[in-house]
C-alpha cells in the first residue's frame, strides 16, 4: 500500500513537470502579441508626434545669419529699412530697352547728395556775395575755401600744369560729391552710394571722356595717333599700341575698382565687428572687442572719406595732365625762363 501511494506521489510530479513548461510557454505565447501591439500601437503614436516635431522644425523660421544682414546692409534694393520705425518700399519702374532704372536706395542718396552739395555752395556762395574785400570768410565758407584752394593749387595745378582752370570745374564737382557721398553714408540710416559699382563706374567713364577729349584737343587726330605709339620705333608699333590702347581702359578700370572697394571694406570691416558680440553671445566681448574697435574703425572711416574723393580727383587730374603733355613743354619753359 505504501509502495503504491509512493508510486502515485512520483506520478503526480511528473505531470505537473510537465503541465507547469506548457502553462508558462502558453501565457508567453498569449503575452506576445499583447506586447507587440502595445509597442505597435506606441510607434503608431509616436511616429506622427515625431513627424510633427519635424514639421514644427520646418516650420520655424530660420534665424538671419550675420554674412545675410552684412551683404543686405551693402547692396542695393528698392527698399528703405528704417528699423525699428518701419520700411519704404520705393517705387518700381518698367525696364526699359532691358535696362531697370527703378528708384533704389542708392538712387535715393544720390538724389540727397545732390541737394546737399546744392544748398551748401548756395550758402557759400551768398556768404562771398555780401563779403567786403576787408572782410574774411568764416565758419562754413572758410571750410570751403581750403578744401577749393587745395584741389586748385594740389591737385590741379600740380599735376595737370598750363591749362589746369578748364578742368578745374570738373575736378571740384568729383572730389565734393564723392566727399558727401562718403560722408552721408556714415550716419544713421544712410547709405554709401560710392560703396555701388554702378556709380563709381560712372565717374570713372566721365573722368575717362574728359580726359580722351583733353588729349584730342592738345594734340589733334595725328598728335593723339602718335601719343598711342609711344614714341617707339615703326616696328615696335604692333606691340606698342595695343599695350597703350588697353592701358586706356585699365585707368578708369583701376578708379572705379578702387574707389567702390574702400567704401565697402569699411562698411563690412564695422558690421562685422559689431557681429561679433553677436555670434558669440558675450558682454565681455562686446566691451573690449566689438565696441572699442568699431567705433576706431568708424573714425578711420571719416579719414578714408576725404582720402578717397581726394585719390580719384588726384588721380583724374593725373591721367588729364598726363594726356596733355607736350614732348618738350618743360625744356622749352625752362629755355624761356633762362632767356628772361
Amino acid at each position: 500500500m505504501k509502495l503504491v501511494n509512493v508510486i502515485r506521489v512520483k506520478a503526480l510530479f511528473k505531470v505537473i513537470a510537465i503541465l507547469v513548461p506548457l502553462a508558462l510557454n502558453f501565457n508567453s505565447l498569449v503575452a506576445a502579441p499583447t506586447v507587440s501591439s502595445v509597442v505597435t500601437s506606441q510607434n503608431t503614436v509616436t511616429a506622427p508626434a515625431v513627424e510633427a516635431g519635424h514639421g514644427d522644425a520646418k516650420a520655424a523660421p530660420e534665424e538671419e545669419k550675420a554674412g545675410e544682414v552684412i551683404m543686405h546692409h551693402i547692396l542695393d534694393n528698392n527698399v528703405y529699412y528704417f528699423d525699428p520705425f518701419g520700411e519704404v518700399h520705393l517705387p518700381k519702374i518698367p525696364p526699359i530697352a532691358g535696362i531697370d532704372i527703378s528708384i533704389t536706395k542708392h538712387v535715393v542718396m544720390l538724389w540727397i547728395v545732390s541737394a546737399a552739395l546744392l544748398i551748401v555752395f548756395s550758402i557759400v556762395g551768398g556768404k562771398y556775395k555780401n563779403m567786403t574785400p576787408r572782410n574774411a570768410p568764416k565758419g562754413l565758407a572758410n571750410a570751403m575755401e581750403a578744401l577749393v584752394e587745395f584741389i586748385r593749387v594740389d591737385v590741379a595745378k600740380s599735376n595737370i600744369g598750363h591749362g589746369y582752370e578748364k578742368h578745374l570745374p570738373y575736378l571740384l564737382t568729383v572730389f565734393f560729391f564723392i566727399l558727401f557721398c562718403n560722408l552721408l553714408g556714415l550716419i544713421p540710416y544712410g547709405a554709401t552710394a560710392t560703396g555701388n559699382v554702378n556709380v563709381t563706374l560712372t565717374l570713372s567713364v566721365f573722368t575717362f571722356f574728359v580726359t580722351q577729349i583733353a588729349a584730342f584737343k592738345a594734340h589733334g587726330v595725328k598728335g593723339y595717333l602718335q601719343h598711342l605709339t609711344a614714341g617707339t620705333h615703326w616696328s615696335l608699333w604692333i606691340i606698342m599700341v595695343p599695350i597703350e590702347i588697353i592701358g586706356q581702359f585699365t585707368k578708369p578700370f583701376a578708379l572705379t575698382v578702387r574707389l567702390f572697394a574702400n567704401m565697402t571694406a569699411g562698411h563690412i570691416i564695422i558690421l562685422s565687428l559689431i557681429f561679433i558680440s553677436f555670434i558669440l553671445k558675450s558682454y565681455i566681448v562686446a566691451i573690449a572687442v566689438s565696441v572699442p574697435f568699431a567705433i576706431f574703425i568708424y573714425l578711420l572711416e571719416l579719414f578714408v572719406a576725404f582720402l578717397q574723393a581726394f585719390v580719384f580727383t588726384m588721380l583724374s587730374a593725373l591721367f588729364i595732365g598726363l594726356a596733355t603733355a607736350h614732348e618738350g613743354h618743360d625744356e622749352h619753359e625752362v629755355a624761356a625762363t633762362a632767356h628772361h
